[in-house]
């Protein structure tokens, strides 16, 4: 592989207080695996900041979980020095450069790093061309007001069709298409150009240098051994180590033990000043002190205006996490605490199960997000977890106008329902223009209304529909990709709520309900869940000393009945011979014994039968997010 020498020498001395007009902030954006982590791993290589002998495939990935999934989790903010090429015994520039993740599930990371550049690099595969978190990326970066460098990836592939896609990206940006640039951030050609034309393109950040310093949280984590460290984009003044600062948002005062840059790895400096891109240390262990989208300013003659914090992220499934073993409750609550710290989407609040004991109930953003959280709880704190079937928030309407709001099948209220509202999301689809009857047949069993279809050219088709959103968060995605040999992508953004006929379906067990497995479903679906579910339970349930019939209802009505048939003692073994009336009377005595054990006995779901049943559901729907 021609990879490619450092053309700036990595000796260059930075200034402590940078000039403003010299700093370039911006963070390079694209769908799902189309190389953003590859460009940033030749902008280090070429702007020397990684040793050739440390460097690594996709170096800013520093998750398990991401490396081994080949996708970008969270995002990474990096400082590189760059004199361009084409101007000779140029100045060098300082490019704060954030690598964001690609996935519809943490398009929240992508928000809050656009808040901290002012230019963003529009990556596009030159082999597969725009696809949908392409769009919904490209319209974040125009919400924020950034400048937009759209570039063309992976122009070696033999597969790439650089003249058409740019031709594409052209049209969706407004530009040009010889405005589009070209690379190959595997081989590193092109790079040094979009370097040059970041410098050249991208504004300098602007702030009040002499006025009281104020500072963006657009990112923390936790460390074990410094407690949390916090990232900041400084906008206006100058923060200086040792100094006393205060969030603004919470009020809580701290002493700044440590400020630096990260050029990829922590390096201490004196201070910051306007638009250098950061992170500090306080020594504060206490997770929610450091609250992203927060203003950090001085304690004495601060400022006394916040910066617009960010939106806060509305979780789109619910799914309650439960430890294995009871005693680990404690120990889940402060590892979610930590990762709540690192993933700012995180919400989550105690319930309890009368089948699962104390648990969490957890808001993630889709399926993919539910997924990372609990592999990384199992790994980074070595909990064994049972998750439930995930699902949303429903709004219900009694009869007599009460309102309830029901994150759990758990809680839905009993008696006269007047309505129903469920959550509704815009699902815009990217599509070869061969799949629409395919990808519209779909959408339709899944409830779904057509909003509109748009040709890009002439073989790739845009299709905009409104689904609910519990039809989106199982299997859609998976069958969306199997419908269309793997070809379609998929974004969707909430649009609010609408009325539906929903109900919720019960699991009896022995005439007991199992809280656990309830769900609430579409009327016309209600039976095939609960034919579905019985029919695993009484495989999975182990046969008791009495006949256990498993039922699943809506209300009081059953809709569906399984029976799990009672271990039975051949009475019969010590009656050879004789008159069949003694062979009668034993079996009259053991069925009596039966009926009155069925009286008073109870049956036990084993755990095996709560992780079968329940992590089926949802790791099964979500193998086409992997």
């Amino acid at each position: 592989m021609d990879l490619c020498v450092p053309a700036t020498p990595t000796n260059v001395p930075e200034p402590s207080r940078t000039d403003p007009a010299l700093i370039r902030n911006f963070c390079i954006i694209a769908h799902i695996d189309h190389g953003k982590s590859t460009l940033a791993d030749r902008m280090l290589q070429l702007t020397g900041v990684v040793e050739q002998r440390q460097m690594r495939a996709q170096y800013l990935d520093r998750m398990d979980i991401e490396r081994e999934r080949g996708i970008t989790i969270k995002s990474q903010a990096v400082r590189l020095p760059w004199a361009r090429t084409d101007e000779e015994n140029g100045q060098t520039h300082i490019l704060n450069m954030i690598d964001t993740p690609g996935h519809v599930d943490f398009t929240y990371e992508v928000s809050r790093s656009l808040a901290a550049c002012e230019g963003c690099i529009l990556l596009v595969d030159a082999a597969q061309g725009i696809e949908a978190q392409t769009l919904a990326n490209l319209y974040l970066a125009m919400e924020h007001d950034l400048q937009i460098i759209p570039v063309l990836n992976k122009i070696d592939l033999p597969a790439a069709q650089p003249e058409k896609f740019a031709a594409e990206l052209a049209n969706l940006v407004g530009c040009e298409p010889e405005d589009v640039l070209k690379v190959s951030a595997k081989t590193g050609v092109g790079v040094d150009e979009l370097l040059d034309k970041v410098v050249r393109d991208v504004p300098a950040p602007v702030g009040v240098k002499d006025a009281p310093a104020r500072a963006m949280i657009f990112d923390s984590v936790y460390d074990a051994y410094r407690g949390v460290v916090t990232y900041v984009k400084v906008v206006d003044g100058t923060l200086n180590k040792r100094e006393r600062i205060r969030m603004m948002s919470t009020g809580a005062a701290h002493e700044l033990l440590e400020i630096g840059t990260n050029s990829p790895e922590m390096k201490a400096a004196d201070g910051l000043s306007v638009g250098e891109v950061g992170y500090l240390i306080t020594g504060v262990k206490d997770v929610r002190q450091s609250k992203v989208g927060d203003t950090i300013t001085q304690l004495n003659k601060g400022a006394t205006e916040a910066l617009g914090g960010y939106k806060d992220p509305k979780p789109m499934v619910f799914s309650g996490l439960y430890p294995l073993d009871g005693s680990d409750y404690p120990e889940l609550r402060e590892a979610l605490d930590k990762l709540q710290l690192n993933d700012a989407a995180l919400v989550y609040e105690p319930e309890t199960s009368a089948a699962l004991g104390f648990g969490f109930r957890v808001g993630f953003l889709g399926l993919l997000h539910l997924e990372v959280i609990r592999e990384r709880l199992e790994r980074e704190f070595g909990l064994e977890l049972i998750a439930t079937a995930p699902n949303v928030i429903y709004g219900v309407t009694m009869e007599d106008g009460t309102e309830h709001e029901v994150t759990n099948p758990s809680e839905f209220p009993t008696g006269k329902i007047a309505e129903v509202q469920e959550p509704v999301v815009r699902a815009t689809i990217l599509t070869p223009s061969e799949f629409i009857g395919a990808v519209m047949e779909l959408c339709q069993n899944r409830r779904g209304n057509l909003l509109g279809m748009d040709y890009l050219s002439e073989d790739r088709v845009e299709i905009r529909y409104t689904l609910p959103l519990a039809e989106v968060v199982f299997d859609f995605f998976d069958q969306l990709k199997s419908k269309t040999r793997g070809y379609a992508s998929l974004d969707y953004e909430p649009t609010g709520e609408q009325v539906a006929d929903l109900v919720k379906v019960d699991i009896l067990l022995h005439g007991d309900q199992v809280d656990a497995f309830s769900a609430i479903c579409h009327k016309d679906k209600a039976y095939a869940y609960g034919v579905r579910l019985v029919s695993k339970l009484r495989e999975l349930i182990p046969r008791q000393a009495f006949e256990v019939p498993v039922q699943a209802a809506i209300g009081s009505r059953v809709i569906a009945r399984e029976t799990i048939r009672a271990i039975r003692k051949d009475v019969l073994a010590k009656c050879y011979g004789g008159d069949i009336s003694r062979k009668r009377k034993l079996l009259e005595k053991q069925k009596e014994g039966k009926k009155r054990m069925k009286m008073v006995g109870s049956v036990e779901v084993p755990q095996e039968a709560f992780i079968a049943v329940l992590s089926s559901d949802s790791d099964g729907d979500s193998k086409g997010k992997k």
